[in-house]
């Protein structure tokens, strides 16, 4: 059997309320557990003492027999000071995807286009200013 220490959700729509609780992996979320260990209220500020409480005697105990905390328990274990939590390092993480850099790349070639036929239809428009002024010019000046 593989024990965990994970978080189960109670509390009423949009107001969450989490027991720290040790359980059979296999159980469900919200499910039955072994324990409860702990509880952790997000709505209170994150300087508040009642935020996360701990029964840390418990807690080491289990970590000692091989109950293995999720991800955001061991950010809370960490943060209490009850267990020590690697910090991971994802250098890919703001990196967009494959194909949204393909539609990027797409984008810029169609804004490089349009700015190409811009500054083709204005190169066009100033001949042509150009030609007219240079009429003009040729028509007021007096012929001698």
């Amino acid at each position: 059997m593989s024990v965990s220490l994970r978080l189960s959700r109670g509390g009423s729509k949009k107001r969450p309320y989490y027991k720290i609780v040790v359980a059979n992996s296999r159980a469900p979320r919200d499910g039955k557990y072994l324990e409860q260990v702990g509880t952790y209220n997000p709505l209170l500020a994150k300087d508040d003492e009642n935020r996360v409480r701990l029964v840390e005697d418990r807690v080491k105990y289990w970590l000692g027999v091989g109950a293995q905390a999720t991800d955001r328990v061991a950010r809370l274990l960490d943060k209490a000071g009850v267990a020590e939590r690697t910090p991971t390092n994802n250098p890919k993480k703001a990196e967009p995807g494959k194909k949204a850099k393909e539609r990027a790349e797409e984008r810029a070639a169609k804004a490089a286009a349009a700015a190409e036929a811009a500054a083709e239809a204005t190169e066009v428009k100033q001949e042509e200013a150009e030609a007219v002024i240079a009429e003009a010019v040729e028509e007021a000046t007096p012929e001698a």
